[in-house]
């Protein structure tokens, strides 16, 4: 937190800022803790989602706090998105979420829960549901804070709900940062889409001894299949649909970089 918050401050004084974050670490925590108490029914995902956003945005604010004139507002929304109940991932959940166990584990922790344990690289993790995000419930209200001159601290995964017989509802599911956080930026018609992560950009050949960094991506020469689902690949999705969408700037490095990419020193930078 405090080393994103040393990477963005700078950049309170000349820019709208909203930042995103994911919480896939925090909601399997959060609901191994809830199941410890047997005697009552555990939390949904949608409950622990909502706390997270809290929690996370909290952490967040103090240390931007600590950085900024005591005078910029900050705030961080409870962000609900809406997904299509119909939606085929309600049917093949996805989205890994927690720590990695052993096989025999796995199996152990699925039988006790009622999790469903799925296979990432040698070893074991839980999935849940994971529907596409089709709109954030919230950007009226984020807009209007940036034009009050608020930092934004939104979209941290994301709430799933959807419309069922007339009246909203929520449900037992996680939508994934990378396009949680694109439909945000592009809802607010972002200049620029920047996806922080622990590497300085996208690379070829990536963990080899040819490896590669691509300082530029042409949106018609991109391939997003080529690159791991579960970790860059989602991110250049998103980045291609942003740009796809906008013909704004997406770029993806790591997050003390991000001063760079907005000079546009660092990073690689998916442009229309």
């Amino acid at each position: 937190m405090r080393s994103a918050a040393e990477a963005i401050a700078p950049l309170v004084a000349e820019h709208e800022v909203v930042i995103t974050h994911g919480n896939g670490p925090q909601v399997a925590l959060r609901s191994l803790q809830s199941h410890a108490y047997e005697w009552v029914e555990p939390y949904s995902l949608d409950v622990l989602g909502a706390g997270t956003e809290g929690m996370i945005g909290y952490m967040l604010e103090i240390e931007l706090g600590n950085l900024l004139p005591a005078e910029q507002p900050l705030a961080t929304i409870l962000t609900m998105i809406e997904v299509d109940p119909n939606d085929l991932a309600f049917g093949d959940p996805t989205k890994f979420v927690g720590p990695i166990y052993e096989n025999a584990q796995a199996d152990q922790i699925a039988a006790d829960k009622g999790w469903v344990m799925k296979g990432d690289g040698d070893h074991w993790r839980r999935v849940v549901l994971s529907p596409s995000p089709r709109r954030v419930f919230e950007n009226r209200t984020i807009r209007w804070l940036l034009d009050q001159g608020v930092v934004v601290i939104s979209a941290g995964g994301g709430i799933p709900s959807a419309y069922a017989t007339g009246r909203e509802r929520v449900l037992e599911a996680v939508i994934d940062k990378d396009f949680a956080s694109e439909l945000l930026a592009r809802e607010l018609d972002a200049a620029l889409f920047i996806m922080a992560t622990d590497v300085d950009g996208v690379y070829r050949d990536w963990d080899t001894p040819d490896q590669s960094r691509i300082d530029e991506f042409r949106l018609s020469d991109l391939d997003a299949s080529s690159y791991p689902a579960g970790s860059m690949g989602s991110k250049v999705k998103a980045a291609a649909q942003f740009v796809r969408e906008t013909s704004n700037v997406a770029a993806i490095e790591s997050v003390k970089g991000i001063e760079g990419i907005v000079e546009g020193t660092k990073g690689t930078r998916i442009v229309a």
